[in-house]
């Protein structure tokens, strides 16, 4: 790993005896207090809901970075947007002292997700409930920690799976639990990131397997947690195939893509790239990352045919679940065309959902557009019976429209009974993981994988 990446997390959080008594974060009846740590791209999704949608419940007290140019870059987009006041910096290394002087109820972490289990173990450690964007962490000893905080701490802990909120995603699992096609027996999951999208995570940190736990980690959580919510259990038995055959330098060379330069922005070999990003072209790219690189080296525009990838792009799984159900899955990252499709077999019939969306670069001041709809087809076929299609409702925002109710769910003063079980805690959080962590595994060895040999929950 380049000492550029690893220095994106900054230096280590200080190891502080846990105090035999830990403390509580009394809650306001009014006003919860927020710490931010990990100011990339996404966090915007969680800070402009603080500052704007649910401002009356809500407070930002605290951000915490290892780059302070990317937080003075937030406090200007909050000035800018919502007129806000300052909100006061901490460095990754001042995480406790961030802690003790803010007293902040809630910590959402946005960060690194390789360093995801740091901050959600101290910030529990010393009282604070946590809301954690996905995967949780991205092994399973990280996993077992966290788990054990948990235990220990007795403190509460979201996972942010936009994607169980988004209309269409739902009206699946409303309809599954009425037993519109019985019981489900299997399950076919196809998932195609484009040329654009899929190509952003080989730029990225995502490029190095210990950073993101690859694409099986980092992206497929937000599939895996789909199936596990939809079929309502766990997986069981995992056996993969995965292979870096599009990106990378070895595999553009003999095709004649292969442009040599290490990093696009600035650089006169990579014009004419259709893969290459110039930060200077997007002014949330520009201030976000390009701005950002004198303090800690990271480069956000990485040559995806170049060297040092150690993620996956293409990938194919069979899992059996505990209540017998069986899933094929697959997932490209250099398609011409980003979305999905999965299909139920059921004792009583079939469920289609296919859907099209838009591709996005991750970006300070894109995130509201990501993933949006462009197409979508929602059929029954039940057995002996006429096929018949299901009208969902068209979401707002990103994700299907998931964004929005995620963080009503998690940000709104009304507290609404959700009989589709949506919001995810720390043991859905595992789950998800159990997964891809199993098909690393298995790709690594060639072996099926007995997810109760890495982790029982």
């Amino acid at each position: 790993m380049s000492d550029n990446v690893k220095r994106l997390s900054g230096a280590a959080i200080p190891k502080i005896p846990v105090p035999a008594q830990i403390p509580s974060m009394a809650y306001s009846s009014k006003i919860t207090r927020y710490a931010l740590v990990g100011t990339g791209a996404r966090s915007f999704m969680f800070s402009d809901a603080i500052l704007n949608l649910h401002k009356q419940t809500s407070r930002l007290v605290a951000l915490c970075d290892p780059n302070p140019v990317r937080m003075d870059f937030h406090n200007r987009q909050y000035a800018l947007k919502y007129k806000a006041k300052p909100v006061p910096k901490y460095l990754s290394s001042d995480f406790d002292r961030m802690i003790a002087e803010q007293k902040p109820h809630v910590v959402i972490v946005t960060s690194v997700d390789r360093t995801h289990h740091e901050y959600i173990i101290r910030a529990m450690e010393l009282g604070c409930d946590v809301i954690t964007e996905k995967p949780m962490t991205t092994d399973i000893a990280k996993c077992r920690a966290i788990l054990d905080a948990v235990e220990h701490t007795g403190r509460k802990l979201r996972v942010s799976f936009n994607y169980r909120y988004s209309p269409a995603r739902s009206k699946v699992k409303e309809l599954l639990m009425q037993g519109a096609i019985g019981k489900v027996l299997s399950v076919h999951f196809e998932w195609l990131l484009d040329t654009r999208h899929g190509a952003d995570y080989f730029r990225r940190w995502h490029r190095d397997k210990i950073n993101s736990g690859g694409l099986m980690v980092h992206k497929s959580t937000h599939h895996f947690d789909l199936v596990n919510w939809w079929l309502d259990s766990t997986p069981e038995t995992v056996f993969g195939l995965g292979n870096l055959g599009f990106y990378g330098k070895a595999n553009a060379e003999p095709r004649g893509d292969y442009r040599p330069y290490w990093r696009a922005t600035g650089d006169p070999a990579s014009q004419g790239d259709p893969f290459a990003l110039d930060l200077r072209e997007d002014k949330g790219l520009e201030a976000l990352y390009f701005k950002a690189e004198k303090v800690d080296g990271y480069l956000r525009d990485q040559n995806v045919f170049g060297e040092g990838i150690s993620i996956e792009d293409t990938m194919n799984l069979a899992v059996r679940y505990k209540n017998g159900a069986q899933l094929s899955y697959s997932l490209t990252a250099y398609a011409p065309w980003e979305g999905y499709r999965i299909a139920f077999n059921g004792t009583r019939g079939r469920l289609e959902l296919d859907e099209m969306e838009n591709s996005y670069v991750a970006a300070g001041n894109s995130h509201i557009g990501d993933g949006l709809s462009q197409s979508r087809r929602l059929m029954v076929f039940p057995h002996w019976e006429k096929p018949y299609n299901v009208e969902v409702a068209e979401g707002k925002g990103g994700h299907g429209g998931g964004d929005l109710l995620l963080l009503e769910d998690l940000f709104g003063s009304r507290k609404r009974k959700d009989p589709l079980g949506r919001a995810a805690g720390h043991v859905d959080g595992a789950r998800s993981i159990l997964t891809g962590i199993a098909a690393n595994q298995s790709f690594a060895t060639g072996l099926p994988v007995r997810t109760d040999d890495l982790l029982r929950l």
